[in-house]
């Protein structure tokens, strides 16, 4: 693959501590999943609305491997976005991380009122680039399909706001812009994104593996009973 002004190198497509696409099981699902795909595109579509749908929206430590992730079948914009760029790497698409700060308001009807309260102003967020016909185009895939029509009529955004969560492999998909704050960048590496983004004044998720667990129990229960409403109403 010819990568303009080689703005894709190994980087793009290396496996690192967190996103450890050489992984066997990770990289058997990978193929499994674009498995009679004859384009790029078609394979990144694939992988896309996998992560988006298969791996339902919820909390876990920020500092895991895309591995944990795709065996928990869980995860929320960080990790989420560590698993797509490990399926995308694993089956040689060059991928990346794109990290912003959103208001910390964004996640207040999920997080328990004493962590809130302790929370910087800020909170980080990422979605997953991918390199296609020569460019890289955003791909969020944070949002499962339930989740976001739950969003929607319980009115923590509009649709207006966040017109859809679908992909079609050509055209740029991010979710949140109406509420960027400041953009960080673009990373290879989604672990250099949280040191870089720490240090410009955002307070990471926790990552203590003895207390943590408590605050994403309590996030993850807010989360399905948000789920459980919206059916209930439906």
């Amino acid at each position: 693959m010819s990568l303009q002004n080689r703005e894709a190198t190994d980087e793009y497509l290396q496996s690192t501590e967190m996103c450890d696409c050489d992984n066997k099981t990770l990289h058997e699902k990978a193929k499994d999943i674009v498995s009679g795909s004859l384009t790029q595109k078609e394979s990144a579509l694939r992988l896309f609305y996998f992560v988006r749908d298969q791996i339902m929206f919820g909390m876990d430590y920020p500092d895991v491997r895309a591995s944990r992730t795709l065996s928990k079948k869980i995860g929320f914009c960080l990790t989420k976005t560590n698993l797509q760029i490990a399926l995308l790497r694993a089956i040689n698409i060059p991928a990346r991380c794109h990290y912003v700060h959103l208001p910390k308001e964004q996640v207040k009807d999920i997080t328990p009122g004493f962590m809130y309260s302790r929370m910087s102003a800020v909170i980080g967020h990422s979605w997953c680039e991918c390199y296609l016909a020569n460019r890289w185009i955003a791909c969020e895939a944070i949002l499962d399909k339930s989740l976001y029509e739950a969003d929607l009529k319980m009115g923590f955004f509009t649709k207006q706001q966040v017109p859809t969560i679908d992909w079609d492999g050509e055209n740029d998909l991010i979710l949140f812009k109406p509420w960027f704050i400041k953009d960080i960048g673009t990373f290879s590496n989604l672990k250099d994104a949280m040191i870089e983004s720490n240090k410009r004044g955002e307070s990471l998720p926790p990552s203590n593996r003895l207390f943590g667990w408590i605050i994403y129990f309590l996030i993850n229960r807010n989360i399905s009973n948000f789920r459980k409403s919206y059916k209930m109403d439906g």
